[in-house]
């Protein structure tokens, strides 16, 4: 991968820039600065030598892209390249892109896995003077390299089995895979016989309009063709995200809750009504499509989305306008990732995924290509070559038939509209002085992300689904919402009065006083079960025979912790600290992870925090350690069968964790333990650390619990034996399922075996709750069994001591604790572990459901 250096005469704005590209870059990009001088007196100007030590740094196979500001940046870096080996010499290319866009056009290339020809070719579509010191010509924006004619294409046909095709999210994944890799590829619907696109392309690939059951044609030429085309099968092979469906004549097989949660619902056709011209004000009821749930009574606002005013104009710099365009896209860019990432805050990791794909729309040649000949050969102005780009590709998918890609046409114009809203200098602002339900003809997935929640009361639109963006948004939001009303609804006055019922998809206009009585008190005990439920979720589950069930949660991150505790949670079971190492190029520092976990520990005062050691490997994988090729790394080293060979790893998450667990109560577990000698160098491990930071005077606890996860088979048979030698177990019952039936996470073709209830892993189960109980030790549940409502009373009737799970999940499983009778759970957990199948587990848990409300 392409390795970036930034050379400026001020060391902070070299270290600005650099912190800025490594936000936009993707994992594996090696970016390194080189500013200012390294005298204190003397502090502005460059040096050559850390300039060389800079691009040594980052030097890499694939070449070394530096980019400077002027003056002497430029001929110290010419300087650098003397003191450098001739090898790396012939990799480096000075490039007279501008220093911030250019690095930020660049970092995104090379994360790529593009050329240095090609990611230099992005860096310098922004065009500085430069150019006539370097003596180099600006060049046209990055695209595809060219196949070299000794390069074999190879070739690969799948059948998509996903639900609803590659629409906008698994369209997204494909092209990020594609990405990774250097290769050219193309990809081709064989069953619509559509013709072979740039798989680099969203919009190319999504306006192929590939469904469930299309057999696809990837074609792949270059040095990684085929680890390009066996990443591909292995999306195709999982769903592309979603999930794979049964094909025609195939039986079903079981979906976890986890999957049928993350499925969209089937889009619903809405047929658009004759123009407004012949619409009376609506009055009584008017029916559409339930979006999100929940009432709302209150005045309409019409929403009128703003409209950039586009002036054509014939220009005489056409380098220029490029330059403007891509500043403007670049200004989108930072605005979608940051809606992007309050989005991630909030847990919404799906919703936040649809900004996932407008951020590819900026990078797609579907849509910089013909902007780019508009500039360049037609002279226009970038205001008039991107609306032209953006109507032409909007068009695309407008003509195709099927309703869901038919609305991605609204996610292309969207982003199209805020690019040409940062090209006019205009704004898109909408804003309500006083609560409304807003009215439209249809929502762009930013103009609903940036909407005012304390004054959106509810959303009804004409057009859409409950599959539009706009919808899933809403249901992230918690806003009520109705979709698919028809022009009608546009024909409402403003202040009309409505009643929203976002669970039955209709709008009442203008009800009478009665009608609005009765809807009040609808709204208001709709609002109290909320409130109810919201309230409840902070006190403690208590079964109805007065037992106890410690309710926590599973966390990654500072905003986790705090949702845990906004959700109820008792503490934490499971706290992932692999977070702080994944999507970076180098291992946290000692000090960056006791700074995270002190963060996390304070947020959660004197609540319990199991944090579990670094487990990677299998599904993990970082870029700065070298686990090597495994053919089955779920069975191969991960997570502490790595600690021996890295102790650099282990050993300063163990003195940042003891560090920052000082005034806290913080556990520590061990993942992937399959043997008592591995407890036992584990013990060793920690016990040694303990040691070094007493004799270095730094406080830390030395009487800590310390626990293991049980996920391998192993461990739980042996769970007597393993008992004494630890403090509690937590099982880890997503790892601990795919060992005991042997079926891989995620591999959709053995998905039907892969379910925790099944009686072999519940006996598993029961076999270490009851081994662990007999030596005076505790025991949870941190897998997605524990916020499973069907496995709750299984779990504790099998006499669970803690309850570990997404912070989402907490209200709905205190709920579920609170109506159970734990002696009557057990008699039904006991009886469960006769059966023979996880779909007899189900139906026996229905079945006294059923005899309990009847009763």
């Amino acid at each position: 991968m392409v390795g970036l250096v930034i050379v400026s005469h001020s060391y902070s704005l070299a270290q600005g820039v650099l912190e800025l590209t490594r936000q936009m870059a993707t994992p594996g990009v090696k970016i390194a600065a080189a500013g200012g001088l390294d005298d204190p007196d003397h502090s502005l100007g460059t040096d050559p030598f850390l300039v060389q030590r800079a691009i040594e740094a980052v030097d890499d196979p694939d070449g070394v892209l530096v980019l400077m500001d002027l003056g002497s940046a430029i001929l110290s870096a010419e300087m650098a390249l003397d003191f450098v080996t001739e090898e790396t010499r012939q990799r480096v290319l000075l490039c007279e892109a501008p220093l911030v866009e250019g690095a930020l056009a660049a970092a995104v290339q090379a994360g790529l896995g593009s050329s240095l020809a090609v990611t230099a070719a992005e860096a310098r579509s922004a065009l500085l003077p430069k150019a006539t010191h370097l003596g180099v010509h600006a060049a046209e924006p990055a695209a595809l390299p060219p196949v070299s004619a000794t390069d074999r294409p190879i070739q690969r046909r799948l059948i998509v089995r996903n639900r609803l095709g590659l629409h906008a999210r698994p369209a997204a994944l494909f092209v990020q895979t594609v990405g990774r890799f250097a290769s050219s590829v193309t990809v081709r619907n064989l069953t619509r016989h559509g013709p072979a696109v740039n798989a680099r392309s969203i919009n190319l690939v999504a306006t192929q309009a590939i469904r469930q059951g299309d057999e696809i044609e990837l074609n792949a030429s270059g040095a990684d063709a085929e680890a390009a085309l066996a990443a591909l099968q292995q999306l195709a092979d999982a769903g592309f995200g979603d999930g794979i469906a049964p094909l025609n004549g195939e039986l079903a097989a079981p979906a976890s809750a986890a999957v049928r949660a993350l499925e969209p619902a089937p889009d619903v056709g809405v047929v658009t009504e004759p123009g407004l011209a012949d619409q009376d004000e609506p009055q009584g009821w008017l029916q559409g499509v339930a979006a999100s749930p929940g009432i709302a009574i209150g005045p309409a606002r019409r929403f009128e989305p703003t409209v950039a005013a586009v002036t054509r104009k014939v220009v005489a710099n056409p380098a220029a306008e490029w330059q403007r365009l891509q500043a403007a896209m670049q200004a989108v860019r930072q605005q979608i990732k940051t809606t992007h990432g309050l989005l991630l805050q909030q847990g919404a990791r799906a919703e936040a995924a649809i900004f996932d794909a407008h951020l590819l729309f900026l990078d797609d040649p579907a849509l910089l290509d013909p902007a780019h000949e508009g500039i360049f050969n037609q002279a226009s102005n970038a205001e008039a070559a991107w609306q032209d780009s953006i109507e032409a590709t909007a068009a695309a998918y407008d003509a195709l038939d099927d309703p869901y890609l038919k609305a991605r046409a609204a996610d292309v114009r969207d982003v199209g509209r805020q690019v040409l809203f940062a090209l006019t200098g205009e704004r898109a602002a909408f804003c309500l002085d006083t609560p409304a339900i807003v009215v439209a003809d249809d929502l762009a997935p930013s103009d609903t992300a940036n909407l005012d929640r304390s004054k959106v009361l509810a959303l009804c639109t004409a057009r859409g689904g409950p599959t539009s963006h706009s919808a899933i948004l809403a249901r992230t939001l918690g806003i009520p919402a109705v979709v698919g009303l028809g022009a009608r609804v546009l024909a409402l006055p403003t202040n009309a009065s409505l009643v929203v019922d976002g669970d039955s998809g209709a709008v009442l206009v203008n009800p009478d006083a009665s009608e609005a009585a009765t809807w009040e008190a609808r709204r208001a005990a709709w609002l109290a079960a909320r409130q109810q439920a919201a309230a409840a979720s902070q006190q403690g589950a208590v079964t109805t025979d007065g037992v106890h069930v410690e309710v926590v949660a599973n966390i990654g991150s500072v905003a986790d912790a705090r949702r845990a505790i906004e959700a109820g949670a008792e503490g934490v079971g499971l706290l992932r600290t692999e977070f702080l190492y994944l999507n970076r190029d180098t291992a946290p520092t000692e000090a960056d992870q006791e700074e995270i976990y002190r963060a996390i520990f304070d947020i959660m005062g004197q609540r319990p925090v199991v944090a579990r050691t670094l487990d990677v490997g299998g599904d993990k994988e970082l870029p700065y350690v070298n686990l090597g090729h495994e053919d089955n790394p779920f069975l191969g080293a991960r997570a502490i069968r790595l600690y021996q060979e890295r102790p650099d790893l282990i050993e300063p998450q163990l003195r940042a964790l003891l560090r920052a667990a000082v005034g806290h109560r913080v556990r520590i577990m061990f993942p992937m333990v399959a043997t008592a000698d591995e407890v036992a160098m584990l013990r060793s491990q920690l016990e040694r650390v303990q040691r070094e930071l007493a004799g270095a005077g730094v406080p830390a606890p030395v009487d800590l619990q310390i626990g293991i996860m049980v996920e391998i088979p192993s461990a739980a048979v042996m769970a007597d034996q393993l008992a004494p030698t630890v403090d509690f177990f937590s099982i880890g019952t997503n790892d601990l399922t795919q060992y005991t039936l042997a079926a891989e996470r995620g591999n959709p073709r053995v998905a039907y075996l892969a379910d925790a209830l099944h009686p072999a892993v519940l006996r598993l189960i029961a076999q270490v709750i009851k081994a662990a109980h007999a030596c005076g030790r505790w025991v949870g549940v941190c897998g997605e069994l524990a916020g499973d409502l069907t496995a709750i009373p299984i779990l504790l009737g099998l006499g669970l001591d803690e309850f570990s799970m997404s912070p989402a999940s907490i209200p709905a499983a205190k709920q579920r604790l609170r109506a159970l009778n734990r002696r009557a759970a057990t008699a039904l957990a006991q009886s469960v572990l006769m059966l023979d199948s996880a779909q007899a587990v189900r139906a026996a848990v229905r079945a006294a459901e059923a005899e309990r409300a009847g009763a």
